[in-house]
């Protein structure tokens, strides 16, 4: 019914999306799904397809996938049960997302500065850009000690629980 597909909208609007859901519908709910498709490696040409016929078709475990659009698009008002979502397949979107904004969104950014401060000042237009490498180096240090800290012992951790689970 028209109520119904109108409610349904509402829904997307609030973030609420499930795996029945058209993965069109999530893009034009919200382009920026989009960079969420791509740290998770799904790639574009998905049609009417689901969310879970999407996920599947494109080796992405479609809980863990909810979970993060869910979590970033509703305003806060979403609880995951973290038993539904997958460590692996966490981890890898956030080591995609560290590998996007150091190789790809600092640099333009730095770039985008030095075209905005080039035309000012010698000596505040040089602050201004060693204050933002000094800001990019704590991203990346930040980002380095996840990916060679807490990330291995996040894995680590759940091989133990679930090595343990199966002795007892």
């Amino acid at each position: 019914s028209a109520a119904s597909d109108v409610y349904k909208r509402q829904m997307h609007r609030l973030g609420k999306y499930t795996a029945s859901d058209r993965m069109s519908d999530l893009v034009c709910g919200n382009y920026h799904i989009l960079l969420i498709m791509s740290r998770f490696g799904i790639a574009l040409g998905f049609g009417d397809r689901t969310v879970d016929e999407v996920c599947c078709q494109s080796g992405v475990d479609t809980a863990t996938f909810l979970a993060v659009v869910n979590l970033l698009y509703d305003e806060g008002t979403t609880t995951v049960d973290c038993r539904n979502v997958s460590l692996e397949a966490f981890l890898r979107y956030l080591h995609n997302s560290h590998d996007y904004f150091l190789q790809y969104r600092l640099p333009d950014i730095r770039r985008k500065l030095s075209e905005a401060v080039a035309c000012g000042r010698d000596g505040i237009a040089e602050a201004i850009i060693r204050f933002f490498d000094d800001y990019a180096a704590e991203v990346h240090k930040h980002m380095m000690y996840e990916e060679e800290t807490v990330f291995p012992y996040a894995v680590s951790y759940t091989h133990l629980r679930a090595h343990e689970t199966l002795m007892n």
